[in-house]
């Protein structure tokens, strides 16, 4: 497995890419709210070894540059008080155009199979994730959202109104008991998907709660991680490999 970091100039913003020998499709990971951290690194490299080159920004560079171990650091008040900073780090005009740069970045990547890419998103970031594929309908196979929050929002830019704009397979793995994604919402984005007409499916995880799939938090579900991992790899294996 090769491990390399770059910058994309043209945005400021330092990238990990994770690649296996050989030409293989690439996928963006773009990390839960708390940033570029062992956890999902090594979520990353699990997808890398399924066959994919697998790219990691850090979304939040406006913010902040990378430190090693995120960015959830200190007691509950300062913690909170980064939370409301990072949901304000990143609007969606700026997810889709960071987004599209970093898809034309990846596939410009040596060994990275041209044509189109994948992405996933987790937390604060699966929006982000399908604001991607709106951004570059010609270049994104296939987006997944894992708890993904505020998909739902009564803004024009909002995810399940801006589904016209995508060609890409979508995939929704939902948490339950979700503030940031209620039932109600669930059945709102359902609802705009059917009508969209295009290739989807969206799912309630029973029992995981927001943030299940990234190890070592309070709410990690390992066996619903497992499930949510293994959904990813079919839907990259069925819309970017031959």
């Amino acid at each position: 497995m090769i491990e390399q970091t770059f910058e994309i100039p043209t945005i400021n913003t330092e990238v990990l890419l994770i690649q296996p020998e050989g030409e293989v499709p690439g996928i963006v990971f773009l990390t839960d709210i708390w940033g570029i951290r062992p956890a999902n690194i090594a979520m990353a490299r699990r997808l890398a070894e399924k066959g994919f080159a697998v790219l990691m920004p850090n979304v939040f560079h406006r913010w902040s540059r990378v430190t090693p171990d995120g960015f959830e650091h200190g007691d509950a008040a300062e913690r909170h008080k980064k939370l409301g900073e990072l949901f304000q780090a990143l609007t969606p005009d700026q997810m889709e155009s960071d987004g599209a740069a970093y898809v034309d970045f990846l596939l410009a990547q040596k060994n990275v199979k041209p044509g189109k890419v994948g992405v996933v998103g987790y937390c604060f970031t699966g929006q982000m994730a399908v604001h991607i594929a709106a951004a570059a309908p010609d270049r994104v196979a296939a987006a997944a959202s894992f708890h993904g929050g505020f998909l739902v929002k009564e803004t024009p830019d909002s995810v399940h109104k801006i589904l016209p704009r995508i060609s890409a397979r979508l995939y929704f793995g939902h948490a339950v008991e979700d503030g940031s994604m209620t039932a109600d919402q669930i059945e709102t984005l359902e609802a705009a998907l059917r009508h969209w007409h295009g290739a989807f499916q969206s799912e309630t995880y029973a029992g995981a709660l927001h943030g299940w799939t990234v190890p070592g938090r309070d709410v990690y579900n390992e066996l619903q991680a497992e499930r949510a991992f293994e959904k990813s790899v079919e839907l990259f294996d069925a819309t970017l490999k031959d």
